[in-house]
């Protein structure tokens, strides 16, 4: 089956679902993504695209999808839900991961609130984590122990971003670690991924993940 993650900047995927979207990819499904902005307010554009492309790599995604946006002006419009969806549709994803709604970041609630729409027909749509997120309580794990270095490979790529926390001497690595650790505990494994669904079929008889 297909997998697509969206994410507004370069690296949020990584931090939200990376472990998961490298379960998926390594049990032979195909992982896409679609990434709304270059993060051009974080560094050279350049830079932070190839950086994306280098994470592509380790994470085994087939395609990246740019929306094209600028970087903090990530709007909630008929043209931005329209290109959501075209991917949407072309790929045809039986499970979706996007940024989680509250967040003190602008453009991850405005990818949110379009991907709500966009994905309106999708079956599996779940939203992850980042630094930045509010007010999260998740309802679904999925267990990445034995992948939390690969996930950690994929943030360093982005060499540009690895100490840009806001927080003196913590790197996103360390960030990472930390939260798969958390989200371990309260899954009850050593290593987890956490998520808020806004819709989830139970297959029966069949792993999700």
């Amino acid at each position: 089956m297909n997998i697509l993650a969206l994410g507004a900047h370069p690296d949020d995927i990584e931090i939200g679902c990376g472990g998961t979207l490298l379960k998926y990819a390594r049990a032979g499904h195909g992982v896409y993504l679609m990434v709304l902005t270059d993060g051009a307010q974080g560094g050279s554009a350049k830079v932070r695209r190839d950086e994306q492309l280098a994470s592509c790599r380790i994470l085994g995604a087939k395609e990246v999808f740019w929306g094209g946006y600028q970087d903090t002006e990530v709007p909630v419009t008929r043209q931005a839900i329209q290109q959501i969806e075209d991917v949407v549709k072309k790929i045809d994803p039986a499970f979706i991961f996007v940024n989680y709604f509250d967040d003190t970041h602008q453009d991850h609630r405005h990818l949110a609130t379009c991907t709500v729409t966009a994905t309106r027909y999708t079956r599996n749509v779940l939203f992850y984590e980042t630094p930045t997120t509010q007010n999260f309580s998740p309802t679904v794990y999925v267990d990445i122990d034995g992948l939390l270095e690969d996930k950690v490979r994929s943030l360093e790529v982005h060499a540009s971003q690895v100490q840009k926390t806001n927080v003196e001497g913590l790197s996103i690595l360390e960030v990472a670690r930390s939260s798969a650790h958390f989200r371990g505990i309260q899954g009850r494994v050593r290593a987890a991924e956490a998520f808020v669904s806004l819709r989830l079929f139970i297959n029966v008889g069949a792993d999700l993940v």
